[in-house]
């Protein structure tokens, strides 16, 4: 029985991508709530949540309601692919094999390990490091140092540890979190006028770009589904386990987004362009909730950064092996989040000077890719329906399947050549109508189509 089988146990875990034994299954479907609400509860998904009235010209109800339609939207297909896990017992990069065969997997698995295992982790390191500086007069490069240790070690102990250290950091994250949402509302001008109303965007615009915005956030979740569910058993109830995945991911983006809307209508954008966000948050706490909660505030945002990462560097693991990356070693898995976790600690330190919000721009466009990608596995699961996938999906299988690697190639051209709308690039179709950002749904709908007539042409 190796370590991984003791679901207390802070062994290494020696289980990757393999599928999960029978003897080793364990968990309740009600662990997922936790393990999907505690690494959005940080000053990340805050600060998307900002982005709606801020930049977007809504205001708060208008951009709450985009925040609540995008996360509702990503959560779906989120607690769906979750519930794929306990039958096989493989991670969801694993699965995607059906969709894109042994070599084209390898460019989704890839995407993931960029944008998650090293970007999304260099985004969320600074925000908890920029907490910990700010709580404890350490400097920058310290506190970031120390914010790296900790997600490189929890995330190399493994999937069992990450599930306790998840859980209980959710029962304090939540009372911490739930004091400043009251605090926020309860001080926030909800009816107040878009900050940019000389300039406003319209409304159309400005909510699809904030529904784009939480979409690409919650969404950029589901490569690692399935990463957390398959150790339970494989007579799981899979309603039982998508729901909790889904309402807790759901919770707490839709929440935290709000707050961070809310937040908005306190502060004026002259006194935001001045001041480090993470601490400015902190300092209106301080006033209204009072001065002893600031440094608690921090030192949860600096704990929900790190319950966020550790999940990134697990998973952009699991992915790096479903890409295909072979090493001898039987701790491979670990071997690789260290190496990720390094790499992604590098990559942060290149952006301290910025607080990160380029990369999390930067991230939320690449995010453009999970939409189209979702479309393809959501179809090819449709249509794979009654198969047995485990000959496609098992190692050394030879599976090849150039319709997802088409698909995919062509709904991310076409959503964000025709329906992309950031600062950097706008599509064609976004610059003569005044729809905002669609590249998501236009991406999804092209690369699931493209998709289900190669399959039948293809006979895949």
């Amino acid at each position: 029985m190796t370590s991984s089988t003791t679901n207390n146990s802070p062994s290494i875990e020696t289980n990757d991508i393999q599928p999960i034994p029978a003897g080793e299954r364990h968990g309740k479907p009600w662990h997922l709530f936790t393990v999907w609400s505690s690494p959005n509860l940080e000053f990340a998904t805050i600060f998307v949540g900002m982005l709606g009235v801020m930049y977007f010209g809504l205001s708060f109800w208008q951009a709450a309601l985009a925040i609540a339609v995008g996360n509702g939207i990503g959560v779906i297909t989120h607690g769906w692919l979750s519930s794929w896990g306990p039958k096989l017992g493989v991670p969801q990069m694993v699965l995607s094999r059906t969709a894109f065969g042994r070599i084209g997997n390898i460019l989704p698995s890839s995407l993931v390990v960029i944008t998650a295992g090293v970007g999304w982790f260099a985004v969320n390191s600074l925000s908890g490091a920029f907490a910990l500086s700010s709580m404890s007069g350490l400097h920058i490069t310290v506190a970031l140092l120390i914010i790296a240790a900790a997600q490189i070690v929890i995330a190399l102990i493994g999937h069992n540890f990450i599930h306790i250290f998840e859980r209980y950091a959710f029962y304090v994250l939540l009372v911490v979190f739930a004091i400043a949402a009251i605090a926020i509302f309860a001080n926030a001008n909800l009816g107040a006028a878009p900050m940019d109303a000389d300039n406003p965007v319209p409304d159309l615009v400005g909510f699809t770009l904030t529904a784009g915005a939480a979409y690409g956030y919650t969404a950029g979740w589901t490569p690692f589904a399935s990463d957390y569910t398959r150790y339970l058993p494989a007579n799981t109830s899979t309603r039982q386990l998508g729901w909790s995945a889904a309402l807790g991911m759901f919770f707490s983006t839709t929440i935290l987004m709000s707050v961070g809307a809310a937040f908005v209508t306190i502060v004026s954008f002259a006194v935001y362009e001045g001041h480090n966000p993470t601490s400015l948050f902190a300092e209106t706490l301080s006033g209204s909730v009072g001065a002893w909660f600031a440094p608690i505030i921090l030192l949860c945002i600096a704990v929900g950064s790190v319950s966020a990462n550790v999940l990134n560097i697990y998973s952009g693991s699991l992915s790096i092996l479903a890409a295909g990356v072979t090493l001898g070693a039987k701790t491979r898995r670990a071997i690789v989040a260290l190496v990720s976790g390094v790499v992604g600690t590098l990559v942060a330190f290149s952006a301290v000077n910025d607080l990160g919000h380029a990369f999390e721009g930067f991230l939320l466009v690449v995010a453009y890719w999970v939409a189209p990608w979702l479309g393809i596995v959501v179809v090819d699961r449709l249509l794979r329906k009654g198969q047995d996938i485990a000959p496609l999906v098992a190692e050394g299988s030879r599976h090849e399947n150039i319709a997802g690697v088409i698909a995919l190639v062509v709904g991310v051209a076409v959503g964000i050549g025709l329906f992309a709308n950031q600062v950097l690039y706008t599509g064609l179709v976004a610059k003569a109508l005044p729809i905002g950002d669609m590249a998501a749904p236009a991406g999804f709908i092209v690369a699931a189509s493209v998709y289900a007539l190669l399959f039948k042409v293809l006979k895949k």
